[in-house]
């Protein structure tokens, strides 16, 4: 309201005073709503760190990748053609389980599927939603260690996710490859370490090979 010679005159129409609670509650509860969506987006039981879902066979990573050092590939061998990482079906167990404690009880799931032909229900651990596009392939062969998405599974008696799998995570990397890159044929050996430093290491790789990652959109959302 501005005074103009003994009259008011109102810039706003009377009625925009009825707005002034409504915009007070949104100065204060807007922040207090982002707050929260940032600090519940960004905790783990969000980003499903620590998610370990029970399997239908209590398959140890530990004993197999770890111990036995059986080679990640064997059981997920689409990672260096597909997109994705295909589980292995049940004949793979069975190449060593015909004659390898063919009588456990911790097998019994894996006796009957061989002998109806159903697949063993296995719940996959790292699952991206479904917007997102992931190609295995593409970063495998160019020397992306399994170590640098799914962590120490070599040392998992139950996999268990280590890390957040977002998009900022995911862009984080693809900004800066250089420390995660390594030479193709160790992307499988858990325990690699680079020769020099990683990242003056990785730069050479990524000079050599010419990789240049994507930071635009349909580049995972397609």
């Amino acid at each position: 309201m501005i005074p103009s010679g003994g009259r008011d005159t109102f810039v706003f129409p009377r009625w925009t005073n009825s707005l002034r609670p409504v915009l007070a509650a949104v100065l204060v509860l807007v922040p207090a709503y982002l707050v929260v969506l940032l600090a519940f987006g960004g905790s783990p039981r969000t980003t499903a760190i620590g998610y370990r879902p029970v399997q239908p066979v209590p398959f140890s990573h530990a004993l197999h990748a770890g111990k036995l050092g059986i080679d990640c590939r064997y059981c997920h061998n689409t990672v260096e053609v597909a997109a994705h990482a295909a589980l292995p079906p049940t004949q793979t167990c069975m190449n060593c389980h015909a004659r390898i404690r063919t009588t456990s009880p911790k097998l019994l799931r894996v006796r009957e599927s061989y002998a109806t032909g159903l697949p063993i229900p296995w719940v996959r651990v790292h699952d991206l939603p479904d917007y997102v596009y992931f190609n295995h392939s593409a970063h495998v062969r160019q020397g992306v260690g399994c170590v640098e998405c799914h962590g120490r599974v070599d040392t998992m008696d139950v996999v268990t996710q280590v890390h957040r799998l977002s998009m900022g995570w995911c862009l984080d990397c693809h900004r800066h490859p250089s420390q995660h890159l390594r030479p193709p044929d160790k992307v499988t050996v858990m325990d690699w370490v680079a020769p020099e430093d990683p990242v003056t290491y990785g730069r050479q790789l990524r000079q050599a090979n010419h990789i240049n990652p994507s930071t635009d959109c349909w580049t995972c959302h397609r």
